[in-house]
């Protein structure tokens, strides 16, 4: 697998990277299949709806569905407008009956009206889910990084409220803040924890190091990272290797490359999003080059789809996700029930050794083009 990788907003042409930098550059912030025009084809697996259907993994302590849900683009302003109250508590709910137990948000979503939607759609059920937040973004329209042990204090209080709950089950530092000691960070969440308010901690986009040094002030539970077949950064700058040796679950946000890999997307897309709700309007890999430069990777995973009973490239690499390794739970994210149940049939893909060996195999021969995300997104990914 060999990458290309463009300065955010140019084409031009890209270098060929080395095979190491290649597995190391790729996809970008929240999950998944949020592009409309998607279509689930007849002999594609079915998603089997009810509870005893999905199976569960452990994050650390916390058990949750083998298959979680983002709901980020459901409030708009990340990636697109999203969608109106009734239905984003349709699919989150819908996606509930069909077996997920874990749901992400975070503060800075819409802000705010993400956490108040998940709050309000999964009250009924709010003892049988795992809810999961953040904190540490500043929300005055800098971007900026804000982990102040007092800040937190005063933001958890106000995500209960929106989240109509007494505790979060799962609690991320949104990005490291490097103003702020990962120490006082990790301690301020073990006084939470202790509290009741928080039950696990996690982090999001993270370095190893910083991750070795939370833990030993209050366990991790969970990273939160993007992954994916066209992001594998982490498989090699010691993250995984991490997670695995500490026992900590990992959770690859960006499990369908922001939207890429179900291939609906046109190769214009870009000229279609808009810079104030969608982050992807800047990154590299949704310029009209690199969306043509990288057609042969759908035109691989729709091939190899068909020899796996019709299952759809979206499918394909959810399933390859949850194959790496027992711990790693995929939030991909969508709007509308449809992409849902493509997305959960994933679970009913078995990829076999040699299916794994076949795909490992066509993506060496791929040359992927574009990097994650844009230089200011980048500056807040763990590089310590």
């Amino acid at each position: 697998m060999r990458y290309h990788n463009n300065d955010a907003g140019q084409e031009r042409n890209p270098a060929l990277l080395s095979r190491r930098e290649v597995l190391a550059v790729g996809a970008g912030v929240a999950a998944g299949h949020l592009i409309a025009g998607a279509t689930v084809e007849a002999q594609s697996p079915e998603p089997k709806k009810g509870k005893d259907k999905m199976k569960t993994r452990k994050l650390g302590s916390l058990e949750v569905s083998e298959l979680g849900f983002g709901n980020m683009g459901l409030s708009g302003g990340h990636y697109g407008p999203g969608v109106d109250r009734p239905q984003g508590i349709r699919v989150i709910r819908d996606a509930h009956e069909r077996g997920v137990t874990f749901f992400d948000t975070a503060e800075v979503y819409g802000p705010y009206v993400n956490e108040e939607l998940v709050g309000e759609a999964l009250a009924p059920v709010r003892d049988k889910v795992a809810i999961a937040t953040k904190f540490g973004f500043k929300i005055d329209g800098t971007n900026g990084l804000d982990s102040r042990p007092e800040r937190i204090g005063k933001v958890v209080e106000k995500s209960l409220k929106r989240l109509k709950t007494d505790r979060i089950d799962l609690y991320y530092q949104h990005r490291v803040d490097l103003t702020v000691p990962i120490e006082d960070v990790a301690g301020t969440v073990m006084d939470l924890i202790k509290a009741g308010k928080v039950l696990h901690f996690g982090l999001s986009e993270p370095s190893a190091k910083t991750i070795r040094r939370a833990h030993a002030i209050q366990p991790v539970a969970a990273i939160q990272t993007e992954y994916s077949l066209i992001e594998r950064s982490v498989e090699h700058n010691g993250v995984l290797q991490t997670c695995e040796e500490l026992g900590i679950g990992f959770v690859p946000w960006g499990p369908l490359g922001q939207g890429f890999l179900p291939g609906t997307m046109n190769v214009d897309v870009q000229s279609s999003m808009d810079p104030k709700n969608d982050l992807r309007a800047t990154f590299p890999r949704f310029s009209p080059m690199v969306m043509k430069n990288n057609q042969p990777i759908i035109e691989f995973l729709t091939k190899f789809g068909t020899k796996k009973g019709g299952a759809t490239p979206a499918q394909i690499a959810l399933a390859w996700l949850m194959v790496q390794k027992p711990w790693i739970v995929p939030i991909p994210g969508t709007t509308n029930t449809d992409h849902l149940r493509e997305n959960m049939g994933a679970v009913n893909v078995q990829l076999t050794p040699a299916d794994l060996r076949e795909i490992e195999m066509g993506f060496s021969r791929i040359e992927i083009y574009g990097g994650r995300m844009d230089a200011r997104q980048m500056a807040q990914i763990g590089q310590d």
